[in-house]
């Protein structure tokens, strides 16, 4: 494990390293991002963002989605995999949306986590992106690979865990835009087989680097 004088630099180096690290998925509307995010599960960013603008334009407001017809959603979002679950829990989400919250995002980690297809990884994305709520931490896979390779978690696999010692250990205000380098660096220099520690500007703080 790091120590806190090692996590502060490590958060400080990666936010100047990425300062405009941010959600590399394409949203207009809040409740957009939350559907691109349910078609990113088992896909990547790169790929929803090229079949999101059809399918918006196609369904442009919450209502359309809950009055579309599953199977032509289906055909907008089959490149993504797993298309059928995807559209169904975004029609459903829309229709709970609408009939519960007015057409509004929900604002809690309890409210988000009982909308159709999301999990705390979607959560805390929304919490942190749309509504900027400190402390938000999304454990995606470089976020699991990442924070186990530097040291910041010991050993841990699980999200949930992951989570809750980072959540321990980050700055509340950085957290979110921390998580979003970690995408960035996991994509850029540490890759899941062959990390580029030479170009790595955490490896003299990092656990996997030095052990």
């Amino acid at each position: 494990m790091r120590t806190p004088e090692q996590v502060r630099e490590i958060v400080r180096l990666l936010l100047e390293e990425y300062p405009e690290a941010s959600c590399t998925l394409d949203w207009g509307k809040d409740y957009e991002l939350l559907f691109s995010v349910r078609l990113a599960a088992q896909c990547t960013d790169e790929r929803v963002n090229q079949i999101t603008p059809a399918l918006f334009e196609r369904f442009p407001t919450l209502e359309a989605f809950a009055e579309a017809d599953v199977e032509e959603v289906e055909k907008y979002v089959h490149s993504c995999g797993f298309f059928r679950a995807k559209a169904r829990d975004i029609v459903k989400c829309a229709q709970v949306l609408l009939e519960k919250y007015n057409g509004e995002l929900p604002r809690t980690m309890e409210e988000l986590t009982a909308l159709p297809g999301v999990g705390r990884k979607t959560a805390n994305l929304i919490l942190g992106d749309v509504f900027r709520v400190p402390g938000s931490t999304v454990v995606d896979t470089h976020c699991i690979r990442l924070s186990n390779r530097m040291g910041l978690v010991d050993d841990l696999k699980d999200p949930v865990k992951i989570e809750m010692e980072l959540r321990k250990i980050l700055p509340p205000e950085r957290s979110s835009d921390f998580c979003h380098c970690l995408v960035l660096h996991g994509r850029a220099v540490c890759d899941a087989r062959k990390p580029e520690c030479e170009k790595c500007c955490v490896r003299h703080l990092c656990q996997h680097f030095s052990g």
